[in-house]
């Protein structure tokens, strides 16, 4: 077996890329990351019915998305290809043919079995409801890196090929992780019950198993059954269309049943991969926190430097000429909202109002100013400071509201959420004053004016 430590990723695209799949495959990136070892990703594409050209796609997109980079596979190539179970029938046929030779295979109703070594008796099988064979195997031990030593004891033989003459995926797995000198297997809790299995074909091919780490399962929040591909949040697809960012995305899934040494959540990719280690991975399940993902994408969008932020904002508004029109003012306009955000969708319904003279008006809003007097007559009050205002800028138009409000024997808060009312037709919105110096003197002293005439 390799010297060098060698992961591999194997999934089968059989339908979109759940956040189970990627955070396996994230748990794999960062393990060889941090031993210098190989990753690789290997595609299981044998259940013709099933897997699809757009699932695959959507696999290698949801991938590279969340900057998980491959040493070996798809588009990648290698020395231990090909990286497709449905490349490889001729390497399966040739392992086939060693089993049977070695006098650990059987046909029965036209499939292949796989013959466990040990003492065999019959024994009533309730489920069944008649007598099966079992047989008293030795138990195969799995010092699992996460869960300690294992033991479990097959107790009956079990398909390796079945009567269509197409291999099973025991059979396929091992084969792959053997003739590709996978030295770690790191995959869900859930393949625990397959191990032994998987260990019993490696010995009798004469080769000792790689070591395993079976991470922990990823739950619904209410911590009630796996999260499926139904639920809110479980498709990495839903994170690309809504335009999460990649980096917080790749970060949650890695605090999914590992955590770091000390109370870091925050991580970049390199400390993630200098901190990754098999002490920090749980033995319990882990839950699916969908707004506590959404809340992390916040944390990186407000880090974000600006000019990151308005890069990507600018798509959003691909349709939308308007806002386009003038870049440097939408660039003012969209880091004034970066500390709003939680999500970069959010960014368009944040800053509708700074572009054209249409924008809705919030009823309540306007109910509730009426209830602390009559809103012409304070914005006609700020309309006329602020038209003899000479320097445009927020320190100034604050001032300008103090000194209003000194002279009227209130406080400049009286005025501040009519102006914002008059200016955008909502109640709320970025920081008032650095809104009004963005949206600039003619803009909102034309907005004052009409809503003083509406």
């Amino acid at each position: 077996m390799s010297s060098q430590i060698r992961v591999r990723f194997a999934p089968s695209p059989t339908g979109l890329f759940h956040v189970g799949s990627a955070r396996t495959a994230l748990f794999n990136w960062l393990y060889a990351r941090n031993t210098g070892g190989v990753f690789v990703l290997r595609i299981e594409d044998t259940d013709h019915e099933r897997n699809t050209p757009e699932a695959l796609e959507a696999l290698i997109k949801g991938m590279r998305w969340l900057g998980l980079d491959w040493d070996e596979g798809p588009e990648a190539g290698g020395d231990y290809g090909p990286y497709f179970q449905s490349e490889r029938t001729s390497i399966y046929d040739e392992y086939i043919e060693k089993l049977k030779a070695s006098g650990r295979t059987y046909e029965k109703d036209g499939a292949l079995y796989f013959k466990l070594e040990g003492e065999r008796y019959t024994e009533f099988d309730s489920h069944l409801g008649r007598e099966v064979e079992k047989v008293k195997s030795a138990p195969q031990v799995i010092d699992d890196m996460i869960r300690g030593r294992v033991e479990r004891a097959e107790e009956r033989d079990f398909v390796i090929v079945r009567s269509s003459g197409e291999p099973v995926f025991h059979l396929v797995n091992v084969v792959d992780d053997l003739t590709m000198g996978i030295t770690h297997v790191i995959r869900g809790e859930d393949h625990l019950s397959n191990t032994s299995k998987h260990c019993e074909l490696f010995r009798a091919l004469g080769e000792e198993p790689p070591k395993f780490a079976h991470i922990p399962l990823i739950l619904k929040y209410s911590g009630k059954g796996k999260m499926s591909k139904r639920d809110e949040g479980a498709l990495v697809e839903q994170y690309i269309e809504q335009h999460y960012v990649p980096d917080a995305v790749r970060n949650y899934l890695g605090l999914l049943g590992w955590s770091p040494k000390n109370d870091q959540e925050i991580f970049t990719g390199d400390e993630m991969i200098r901190e990754f280690s098999f002490a920090g991975v749980s033995q319990s399940n882990a839950k699916f926190d969908h707004d506590k993902l959404t809340h992390m994408n916040a944390e990186y969008l407000r880090a974000m430097p600006a000019e990151q932020f308005v890069e990507m904002a600018k798509p959003l508004f691909s349709k939308d000429g308007d806002a386009l029109k003038d870049l440097s003012y939408f660039s003012d306009v969209i880091r004034l909202v970066q500390p709003k955000a939680n999500r970069l969708t959010e960014v368009e319904g944040l800053v509708g109002y700074f572009f054209g003279n249409e924008y809705p008006t919030d009823a309540k809003v306007a109910d509730r100013l009426a209830k602390k007097g009559d809103p012409k007559e304070k914005a006609s009050a700020v309309l006329d400071v602020f038209e003899e205002s000479e320097d445009w800028n927020a320190e100034e138009l604050d001032s300008t509201c103090e000194a209003l409000a000194t002279k009227s024997g209130g406080k400049k808060f009286d005025y501040f959420p009519v102006l914002r009312f008059a200016v955008s037709g909502v109640g709320g919105g970025p920081d008032l004053m650095p809104m009004l110096e963005v949206m600039g003197k003619k803009r909102v002293t034309n907005r004052l004016k009409a809503f003083i005439e509406s």
